[in-house]
């Protein structure tokens, strides 16, 4: 048995421990205690919404044709990768940072790649706190998945280079602002009274206006809608869906930063909406079509929890099935009519994303819990209304939907015209899996 290097180990260890670079910090002595329940459920839901990441490429997967379905699921999972080293690098720092540039992003130099590892974030009132590098890592999952969206909207038929720069620009000018707006202590929509509890303004119609703009300016898919364009795997999509709605508990239960009534109230108020719309959106089928489909059905779910998502910590079950039965309705219709008005939102992200997201934040105003409309008269004065509520709600959605979709269209552009972002035709023809990737999905070479 060889003998064990005594002198180079005891060396080493005495270098580590006397050195002063190797002492750990110490967090502020003033800080409240660590709240471990809601520490616990915090890493949960960080896991929970990291998991809707591959769920939604599932869900994207399913829905295309053989030959791009790799390069579709490409789109989510590099997004895991890229944000993921834009957020603990310099994205957290933007977005929940003190305010500079006039309040449009924020900056905090000690959180640059997530350094400062002793700082707690507080929660309930300021009474107690949770880890900062939990609350972080839960945002960033956000941070992931908002990009990964939009890449529905122009599925099969961009490259994957050019999408890759367009979601770290986007992630950095267009999704840091917005989330420091909307939920940074010092946010100009959070101090105006804007209500988004989990992100219904921050992500989905951020997600959604940005989606209609690539589309229409990238155009349809060659063939579309002439060529029926059938998904290649809907038992695929339906396991997605099923991960969004497991991963969504995470989402908004969550975004309480707790593990109390809150907590209960918005992961009940998720779990309705989303029932409530599966089953409006396969009525509103049975009667127009005579016959429900398990897309249909998918639809519908992701209709209602993007539809609660921004209301979850202000509406009770009632309001919650209300919402989740109107978006519903609203998204069947507004993807019916996207043939007529002459784009191609490939995966529906405007249709679903999009317009549910937009109605859940302004509908929200009309089915406050009376506890929830007492508060907010108590912070905005006798001023405040119902009316008022919806005005303010209208005032940051108009401003989210501006902002992103002008950003968008200049980033769009530039990458197209830089490195390019449509495909061109024979590569389009041939798929994105063996153009870009040089693989198959299934391992068959001439399926559609």
């Amino acid at each position: 048995m060889k003998s064990i290097r005594f002198p180079a180990a005891l060396a080493a260890a005495v270098l580590i421990l006397s050195a002063p670079s190797f002492a750990l910090a110490q967090p502020d002595p003033g800080t409240p205690p660590i709240d471990s329940g809601a520490t616990a459920w915090m890493l949960t839901s960080t896991a929970l919404v990291l998991l809707m990441v591959p769920g939604l490429a599932m869900f994207y997967g399913g829905l295309v044709r053989t030959k791009n379905v790799l390069g579709t699921m490409m789109h989510s999972f590099a997004a895991m990768a890229i944000i993921g080293v834009i957020w603990a690098s310099v994205g957290y720092a933007l977005s929940f940072g003190p305010n500079i540039l006039g309040g449009f992003v924020g900056w905090n130099p000690k959180m640059l790649f997530l350094a400062d590892d002793t700082s707690a974030y507080r929660i309930n009132g300021g009474v107690s706190c949770i880890p900062e590098l939990v609350f972080a890592m839960f945002q960033g999952k956000f941070a992931i998945i908002t990009p990964a969206l939009i890449a529905g909207a122009f599925a099969e038929r961009v490259r994957f280079r050019g999408y890759c720069v367009f979601i770290a620009l986007w992630g950095l000018i267009v999704y840091c602002p917005l989330a420091h707006w909307v939920w940074a202590p010092d946010g100009f929509l959070l101090k105006m009274g804007a209500q988004d509890y989990a992100g219904g303004t921050v992500v989905h119609i951020s997600a959604g206006i940005s989606a209609l703009v690539c589309a229409i300016y990238l155009g349809s898919r060659r063939g579309y809608p002439q060529t029926a364009m059938h998904p290649n795997n809907l038992v695929m999509t339906m396991m997605g869906a099923g991960l969004l709605w497991v991963g969504w508990f995470g989402f908004n239960a969550g975004s309480s930063l707790g593990s109390n009534f809150e907590t209960a109230r918005a992961l009940t108020v998720t779990q309705a909406a989303a029932a409530t719309a599966a089953l409006v959106w396969v009525i509103i089928e049975a009667i127009h079509h005579r016959k429900a489909t398990s897309l249909g059905l998918c639809s519908g779910i992701l209709a209602g929890l993007v539809a609660i998502t921004p209301a979850a910590g202000v509406v009770g079950v009632s309001g919650a099935m209300a919402l989740g039965a109107l978006a519903s309705l609203l998204c069947y219709f507004t993807v019916i009519a996207k043939t007529r008005l002459g784009y191609d939102d490939s995966l529906d992200v405007f249709g679903i994303h999009g317009v549910a997201g937009i109605f859940g934040a302004l509908a929200l105003s009309l089915f406050l819990r009376h506890e929830n409309a007492i508060d907010l008269a108590n912070r905005f004065g006798p001023n405040w209304s119902v009316g008022h509520q919806l005005g303010v709600q209208a005032m940051a959605v108009g401003i989210a939907a501006a902002y992103a979709a002008i950003v968008t269209i200049v980033l769009v552009v530039l990458v197209d015209k830089t490195l390019g972002f449509r495909l061109d035709p024979v590569r389009e023809n041939a798929g994105m899996d063996h153009a870009l990737h040089g693989e198959h999905g299934y391992g068959l070479l001439n399926l559609q």
